[in-house]
């Protein structure tokens, strides 16, 4: 989902991208010359691996069952890939303080669970799904605050993130931290009525639109990344571009594709032609 931006001054967005890009230089180091293992959440993988899977943007289950077929898929093995990328706003509204949110999507995080013992699935959190590592013990769940992930592929150094993490202002910055504080959880007799108003609000809502100016705004996000970064990855605008080395992934509510990593290189497919394939080889078009 598309956050509104407050308006902030040049100096302080040049400020805040000296700041991250410190950051993600320490965050490089530790990535250097590790390979790849099992992760727990308190561990940060370090390779992007040959077939993975990227899903942004589901928005389940409001727009469109994509996203539980191809649970589905996976679960039958009609799908293969031995990594999974949820790459936040998965689900409409989830979060994991309170009871409510977790019980209006039984199957979908019942499969993920049991994906989730025999593939390796990250999850960044987005601004419609966080705080979730109680709901996904076994899943590498990378909250806002640890977002971008540093990564590898065989030939790149790779930044992850969900979008919504730079560039977006203090005041957005102040709310996300406010919205993932159970503080504001206001107790089991008002949290139904509360989230089932949302998600009706939220089924009504239209997400899919080409941005204007999308060029600039993926120059601001890039500014505040060093140079030795080849790619940096994010969902959250719903776009299906690439910018440089800036890509914007397909949202599976909008373009219903996803993103797979073939030969080294990002590739966008439908889920149509990734099921009728049978498993990540060949087809889709690298963007």
């Amino acid at each position: 989902m598309r956050n509104e931006e407050p308006k902030i001054k040049l100096s302080a967005s040049k400020m805040h991208s000296k700041s991250a890009s410190s950051t993600l230089y320490s965050q490089i180091s530790n990535v250097k010359g590790q390979g790849s293992k099992p992760t727990t959440n308190d561990q940060r993988p370090t390779t992007i691996k040959e077939g993975a899977l990227f899903v942004a943007d589901a928005h389940y289950p409001h727009h469109g069952d994509e996203f539980l077929r191809l649970l589905q898929s996976l679960d039958a093995e009609k799908i293969t890939t031995p990594q999974l990328f949820l790459m936040g706003d998965i689900f409409d509204l989830l979060f994991g303080y309170g009871y409510y949110t977790p019980t209006l999507y039984p199957e979908a995080i019942g499969l993920l669970n049991k994906l989730s013992e025999k593939i390796e699935i990250i999850y960044l959190e987005g601004n419609h799904d966080f705080t979730l590592k109680k709901i996904f013990p076994n899943i590498n769940v990378i909250p806002r605050t640890r977002q971008p992930l540093i990564m590898r592929t065989r030939e790149k150094r790779v930044a992850l993130s969900h979008g919504d993490r730079y560039g977006a202002g203090w005041g957005y910055d102040l709310f996300s931290l406010l919205l993932r504080s159970p503080v504001i959880y206001l107790g089991k007799p008002w949290e139904k009525r509360i989230i089932d108003a949302q998600m009706r609000r939220l089924s009504q809502k239209k997400i899919c639109h080409k941005m204007e100016n999308f060029e600039s705004k993926a120059a601001r996000i890039l500014s505040y990344y060093p140079e030795d970064i080849d790619w940096v990855i994010e969902g959250h605008f719903h776009q299906a571009k690439r910018i440089g080395r800036y890509i914007s992934l397909p949202a599976l509510a909008c373009q219903k594709e996803l993103g797979i990593v073939r030969k080294g290189k990002i590739e966008f497919v439908s889920l149509t032609k990734l099921m009728d394939d049978g498993e990540v080889k060949k087809g889709g078009k690298e963007r």
